[in-house]
């Protein structure tokens, strides 16, 4: 899978978002067994129901029985390319075995990027083994 086939994705699905209320449209997309999962924000007009673009492509491919996330683009329009907020990288940390692994791209269609790893973004995440007492 290619970083350009990756950004492709999360940039289509940023066409599909279901924004109406923030008009702030984001696409996401996981690369996770081989595959490609693509998500995008789906707001509602109780706020706190919204669901970002990061999680619906992290849910695509839990429910196909993917494993562990190797990469993830996200799509904004804004500039500097927005990273994804606390949920979507703990989200994306729960499907991480090695977060200093899992690429994190960000990109705008002005072709602004941004790249990041899962542990640069999410230091101190809450994992599994934290569970642990």
């Amino acid at each position: 899978m290619t970083d350009d086939e990756l950004i492709a994705a999360a940039l289509a699905a940023k066409a599909r978002s279901y924004s109406p209320y923030s008009r702030f449209a984001v696409g996401a997309a996981v690369v996770a067994g081989g595959r490609i999962y693509d998500g995008a924000n789906v707001e509602n007009a109780s706020y706190g129901l919204a669901l970002c673009a990061e999680r619906v492509a992290v849910a695509k491919a839990a429910m196909d029985g993917a494993g562990a996330i190797d990469a993830a683009a996200v799509a904004t329009d804004a500039s500097p390319p927005a990273s994804p907020c606390g949920m979507c990288r703990q989200t994306i940390a729960e499907f991480s075995p090695d977060p200093a692994r899992v690429r994190v791209i960000l990109v705008n269609p002005a072709g602004e990027r941004r790249e990041f790893t899962l542990a640069e973004l999410l230091p101190h995440g809450f994992a599994a083994a934290d569970l642990r007492r």
